[in-house]
């Protein structure tokens, strides 16, 4: 799973928000909130991973048991596709 490009992250008042630039911005009129967790995982899959090196990766990032760490990276990747942001 990849992140389509045109998308910027940004760090607001200790809040990560995504907004969308360019060609993108025609098509998704609004901003996306993240917490701490949920900005690391769009960082991460604006490369393409798998759900499997997702979770490797939060493992590898907190202090998260496997079974945490597998639902998360699940709902991220679901919710990113149902909303049309992966290629």
């Amino acid at each position: 799973m990849k992140i389509k490009k045109g998308f910027v992250v940004r760090e607001v008042g200790g809040e990560h928000v995504v907004v969308p630039v360019g060609e993108m911005s025609k098509v998704f009129h609004g901003m996306i909130n993240l917490n701490e967790t949920g900005a690391f995982l769009w960082e991460f899959f604006s490369e393409e991973h798998t759900v499997d090196e997702g979770v490797a990766a939060l493992l590898g990032e907190y202090d998260v048991d496997e079974a945490t760490a597998r639902v998360d990276v699940e709902k991220f990747v679901e919710t990113i596709e149902k909303n049309g942001f992966a290629e």
